[in-house]
């Protein structure tokens, strides 16, 4: 039996705007990835420093986290800090990666007891050494649970991915083919998207997930991510549902709607 937690969630999705309208895909989406933006913004708009917008942003994707185990959502990946990124200015990029060891050790002990398990997506060349220890300790502690993939996308770039999986490629000597491109992504084993979320109102993918979201369904939010919460993401959930994913068919036909790719 659905836990109480678990029943209020869908409860509330069910009363999410257009949730009870017939779903044109009639498609729940069980893998989402999350472009968080607006931290710095939402920060500036109350005049107060930088660091305390990622520091709100941190505890916004936590509830998040939650309400999507609660909804039965099986994959999670998250942009926390792109390749581009290191341009940022270096005493916010400092506070960055003390907050990223902060909310290992707070938050990873909670969703291991939840039953996700954590992995971080990206390279570790440059990351100081304090927070690479605490990724491998985290993806240690987590390795063995099944209710929930969380991949956080950390010093990643789209494109840095790709040039890495074709260096591996070329390096097996494989023959190329999509299959055997994927074996050489970061996480070879990461359903790709079916829904794509970016908040604070930009209206691009920014080198996020390149291969991996070429037939997402795209979600973009007004509110800056700090301001994201449950029923936000019971909107983009629900707004999902109301799409149809052909996939380059026709709704109907053999590629259609009607013959969801099996996930």
């Amino acid at each position: 039996m659905a836990s109480w937690r678990t029943w209020r969630a869908r409860w509330r999705l069910r009363g999410a705007r257009g949730a009870a309208e017939p779903a044109a895909g009639g498609a729940t989406a069980h893998y989402l990835a999350i472009i968080m933006d607006g931290n710095g913004r939402w920060a500036q708009g109350r005049r107060l420093p930088v660091a305390a917008g990622h520091r709100a942003g941190a505890k916004t994707l936590r509830r998040v986290l939650e309400h999507a185990l609660d909804l039965g959502i099986r994959e999670v990946t998250v942009y926390s800090f792109s390749t581009e990124n290191w341009s940022r200015p270096p005493e916010e990029v400092a506070a960055l990666m003390d907050l990223f060891v902060e909310m290992i050790d707070s938050q990873v002990p909670d969703m291991h007891e939840r039953g996700a398990r954590v992995r971080f997506v990206g390279r570790r060349e440059g990351v100081p050494e304090k927070l690479v220890r605490r990724i491998e300790e985290a993806e240690a502690l987590t390795a063995a649970n099944t209710r929930m993939a969380l991949y956080i996308a950390f010093n990643y770039g789209g494109r840095r991915e790709l040039l890495d999986a074709a260096a591996g490629l070329a390096e097996h000597g494989e023959e190329a083919s999509e299959e055997t491109f994927r074996r050489h992504l970061y996480a070879p084993e990461m359903h790709d998207p079916e829904l794509l979320i970016r908040t604070s109102g930009e209206l691009r993918i920014s080198n996020f997930l390149l291969w991996q979201c070429a037939y997402s369904e795209l979600y973009f939010s007004d509110k800056l991510w700090p301001d994201f919460d449950e029923a936000a993401l019971d909107e983009a959930l629900a707004e999902y549902a109301r799409r149809q994913r052909r996939f380059g068919g026709r709704a109907g036909g053999p590629n259609g709607a009607g013959a969801e790719r099996a996930t």
